[in-house]
């Protein structure tokens, strides 16, 4: 899953922020494994590749003692 999908336009379905049951009825649907893609799929749009792909800076060092 190196490359973030292209969003389709046309297959966006549009409703209502108070009207949950349908997509959750979707989300409960799928095996764990989609769930945790899409959730991938989103981070890597929301926050870009380079930025999930960056590691934590090293802030420790090791010294040797005498």
């Amino acid at each position: 899953m190196d490359e973030i999908p292209r969003l389709d336009k046309k297959k966006v379905h549009v409703t209502s922020l108070d009207d949950i049951g349908e997509e959750r009825e979707y989300w409960l649907s799928r095996s764990a494994s989609e769930r945790i893609e899409a959730i991938e799929i989103n981070r890597r749009m929301v926050y870009g590749q380079d930025r999930v792909a960056s590691r934590l800076q090293r802030f420790l060092e090791i010294a040797e003692l005498s």
